[in-house]
């Protein structure tokens, strides 16, 4: 399994992305200490993961993927077991 940062901005004032949040809670792995901003560790790559979620925001709305090298660092940052377990 890989690891992935997936970070996005809903540009519609007073959006509802339950649907989105719920899309990211799915993932077995999952991470989200951080407005906006999600850790997965996946079998799908980060084009499959970004269709995946593409479907429940809006065309305005912006999304990110990206593949993590495994070396990270933070400051004041709660559960940093599972990001040194699968990032």
């Amino acid at each position: 399994m890989d690891a992935y940062a997936v970070s996005y901005d809903l540009n519609e004032p007073e959006q509802e992305y339950t649907e989105l949040i719920d899309a990211l809670e799915s993932y077995e792995a999952h991470w989200h200490e951080l407005t906006s901003f999600w850790l997965l560790d996946t079998d799908e790559s980060h084009t499959e993961i970004r269709d995946n979620l593409k479907q429940y925001i809006d065309s305005n709305d912006e999304i990110l993927v990206l593949g993590l090298s495994g070396s990270a660092a933070a400051s004041s940052i709660n559960d940093w077991d599972w990001i040194e377990e699968h990032v």
